[in-house]
């Protein structure tokens, strides 16, 4: 449903905000993808959260084209140095 409308820098050093700007208009929903968008909601699948940028902006596509997002399904999130 999505692709990527322009490359972007790799991520593994920025923060929130540089994430977020990194990713920016980045994202597109890919040609035949409206009539899938209308039939119902949608559920974003990401390997690893860290800040939320990605799904972020994946939302955000898929919203401009007239989809709703229900919501995500995360794989892995950030390390959390309270939990061994």
């Amino acid at each position: 449903m999505l692709r990527q409308r322009r490359p972007v820098a790799d991520q593994a050093e920025l923060g929130a905000d540089g994430r977020l700007a990194n990713l920016s208009g980045a994202m597109t929903t890919a040609a035949g993808s409206a009539g899938l968008l209308r039939v119902g909601p949608v559920v974003l699948v990401d390997d690893l959260m860290t800040t939320g940028a990605s799904l972020a902006v994946a939302a955000g596509a898929l919203a401009a084209a007239g989809g709703w997002v229900a919501g995500a399904a995360v794989v892995a999130g950030p390390h959390d140095p309270r939990i061994n």
